[in-house]
């Protein structure tokens, strides 16, 4: 797997002895073992990548594919030593970066691919970071023909390539796309690692810097096409969606950020109308949401001081009713997870021109779905976006820049990719009902 320029090796994974970094490892030695990919494992502890490399072996043992990891690569990178990360990046054709906080670990490795001209994808979920990164690096990137695209992995790769599959197999012009993630877990002891507990605590605790950033990114608001997304949301905070038959919040995420910045590179590169878009998660019962408005509140309230960060950071289990702990998930926990993410999408037949004031008469649904979303489908999603990088380099959309996974990879085989890995696309087609 070549891309005409002559590096070490192909993909190279920072962050490997990292909890999310592992997964990603894994399933970059079971995907080298399809073809002739040189890759490296990097982190600051060179031990300890070794111990993530014989752990994958010993994994693997009684698989059918034997995984022969002699060749891998390990390089010694820190985040705080410019001349490693920049001898790193060097080395490879496209970077996997699994070291977060982004917020606190992720400049210096953006500049680094950008001024060594080394893709980049990551796994992050900031959206201050994500948004950021685009203002300060979109046009030197563009320069140096590098794509650094950010959130490759469930968050928002479903959201965003999501709602790119609605708009494709729409039949006629879709306007309006809302997605409703539902995890499903029929077992115990799951728990989210305490990496993705920290973002949100800091990202929560410095909300209030991105609107700055996003008044500079985007001075002029998108276009609305046709009639205008529905309020769904009152004063309590969720709605019941009827279809669904579950109780339905606004997503906290960075989903709505990543989507709504791949409309505006639609329409600024491409000349194609954007989607308007609301992002929102299910709960079971309103049980469920009075849990978490009690948990919110005492996140909320705790995260604007340092003191509450700390006690947060040290106590994440009990602050987040069993969800996130500094240990992560088991394995056996994780098998027993699945996400399901709907988009009911609505727009105009073929031939008609959208209008503010007519409601969109044709509805189309669809779906993306998958294995335990935070670490099972994310290694998934970022290392298939990272070979599709790699493979599919001469024949991106774009010359380069800081993208979302839509812009990056809008017209490549990626969703095709990310299939065979497990992750589905569905049509359901004009109506849905649970």
């Amino acid at each position: 797997m070549t891309t005409g320029d002559d590096r070490t090796y192909d993909l190279v994974v920072f962050g490997a002895s990292g909890f999310t970094g592992q997964f990603v490892a894994e399933r970059v030695a079971k995907r080298a073992c399809e073809g002739s990919l040189t890759w490296a494992v990097a982190g600051r502890d060179r031990v300890k990548l070794q111990t993530v490399l014989a752990s994958i072996s010993r994994s693997n043992t009684s698989s059918s594919t034997e995984l022969n990891l002699s060749g891998v690569g390990i390089i010694e990178a820190d985040v705080s030593n410019e001349t490693s990360l920049r001898q790193m990046c060097a080395s490879s054709k496209v970077l996997l970066n699994c070291v977060g906080p982004y917020r606190f670990y992720g400049e210096p490795v953006v500049k680094a691919c950008i001024e060594e001209k080394c893709n980049y994808v990551d796994v992050s979920g900031e959206p201050q970071f994500l948004e950021t990164m685009q203002l300060k690096y979109n046009k030197q990137a563009q320069d140096n023909g590098v794509h650094i695209v950010g959130s490759c992995a469930f968050d928002s790769i479903p959201a965003d390539l999501g709602t790119l599959f609605a708009r494709e197999t729409f039949p006629g012009k879709a306007t309006q796309v809302e997605s409703f993630l539902t995890i499903t877990n029929t077992g115990t002891g799951y728990a989210g690692h305490y990496g993705t507990w920290q973002s949100a605590i800091y990202g929560f605790a410095n909300r209030k810097e991105l609107p700055k950033v996003r008044r500079q990114l985007f001075p002029q608001p998108l276009p609305k096409i046709g009639s205008k997304l529905p309020k769904r949301v009152g004063k309590l905070g969720y709605f019941y969606n009827r279809k669904l038959l579950k109780y339905c919040l606004p997503f906290p995420g960075a989903d709505p950020s990543v989507v709504r910045r791949t409309q505006y590179h639609n329409v600024e590169s491409h000349g194609v109308d954007p989607i308007q878009y609301g992002a929102y998660f299910t709960l079971p019962s309103f049980v469920s949401i009075l849990k978490l408005y009690f948990f919110g509140l005492v996140f909320g309230f705790l995260a604007r001081f340092g003191f509450g960060r700390s006690l947060l950071e040290k106590f994440p289990r009990l602050f987040s009713a069993g969800m996130f702990s500094h240990e992560g998930g088991t394995r056996e926990s994780m098998a027993h997870v699945s996400f399901s993410m709907m988009f009911f999408a609505k727009g105009y037949p073929s031939g008609t021109s959208p209008t503010a004031d007519k409601e969109p008469p044709v509805s189309h649904v669809t779906e993306v779905r998958g294995e335990e979303p935070g670490y099972i489908a994310t290694s998934a999603m970022v290392v298939e976006s990272a070979i599709t990088l790699l493979l599919e380099h001469a024949n991106l959309p774009n010359r380069g820049g800081v993208l979302t996974p839509g812009a990056a990879f809008r017209g490549t085989k990626l969703m095709d990719s990310l299939v065979s890995q497990g992750v589905q696309f569905i049509v359901h087609g004009e109506d849905y009902t649970s």
